[in-house]
């Protein structure tokens, strides 16, 4: 059902078009939800989106700054940029013509100034806000599982074959085997011999997805078989392992502020659209 906010008629096909943009996310937030009442909140938060949306391109609209022609106009040149015809820009935006598309620009505009007006005026973190915020949200900060790994590589590349880098990985972990530490051993091996290949304490997601498979199934003390990568050939050692932990504040205090200066941006924005809303005529169309 369309819906009339301010008198400006609103049809349901962009609630309907709103709800398939939020639908991945939420069903997946919200996936333990009976479907029925799943899909009716689903429409319900699409409708006040819409409506939110509207209100603040008419306040926008009616008391946002001045834009000037020529901040437009090269907004327009760079979108036009990205279309090889007209006619799919046209389609794009749902408009007819480069003034109608223009038009949309310039409100656009004042609808990013009239949010960066509202950002304008939250105060910066304070420190109470920092700490309160960091001992609430500890577990966002905590970082992962790290380990103290090295290895022994022989690349796989125009200069070396891959039955070359696989025979003096392999000879290099049969001398690990009898005894030989494998700190003497890497040097003589190796492709990348920088720090005895000690790579230092990592995290997953730092490196080749096929190298954390190995390395992080390892005790500490241990040497892997040797194994293939994308690279070529490994022979891997880890020193240590360390457990996920929560840094000291003073340590992520940077990522601590940015969160709390969006999360008071947020409700800066949602009290302002509040207020719009409560000022507004809405009824159904």
């Amino acid at each position: 059902m369309a819906i009339i906010v301010n008198g400006q008629r609103i049809e349901d096909q962009e609630i309907r078009e709103e709800a398939e943009r939020l639908r991945p996310s939420y069903e997946r937030v919200f996936a333990d939800q009976e479907a029925g009442a799943r899909e009716a909140q689903l429409m319900d938060w699409s409708k006040e989106n819409v409506i939110e949306r509207v209100l603040l391109r008419q306040e926008a609209s009616r008391s946002g700054r001045q834009v000037p022609p020529a901040e437009v106009d090269a907004a327009f040149a760079e979108l036009k940029e990205r279309y090889e015809r007209p006619e799919d820009l046209y389609k794009e935006f749902n408009a007819d013509s480069d003034d109608s598309v223009k038009a949309m620009i310039e409100l656009q505009i004042k609808v990013e100034h009239k949010i960066d007006e509202v950002y304008s005026k939250v105060a910066e973190p304070s420190e109470v806000e920092i700490h309160d915020y960091f001992e609430q949200n500890k577990e966002r900060f905590a970082s992962g599982e790290r380990i103290r790994v090295a290895h022994i590589v022989k690349y796989v590349n125009w200069q070396t074959d891959e039955a070359t880098a696989h025979e003096a990985v392999a000879q290099a972990h049969k001398e690990i085997a009898a005894g030989v530490p494998f700190e003497t051993v890497v040097n003589k091996y190796t492709d990348c011999a920088d720090s005895g290949g000690d790579l230092g304490y990592v995290a997953r997601g730092q490196l080749v997805e096929e190298f954390e498979d190995v390395v992080f199934n390892l005790n500490a003390g241990q040497v892997s078989d040797v194994f293939r990568t994308r690279f070529g050939f490994h022979v891997a050692k880890l020193y240590d392992r360390r457990p996920p932990a929560v840094p000291p504040l003073k340590d992520v205090k940077e990522q601590v502020v940015e969160q709390v200066r969006e999360h008071k941006r947020e409700q800066a924005l949602g009290e302002y659209l509040d207020m719009l809303r409560n000022k507004a005529t809405i009824e159904d169309g």
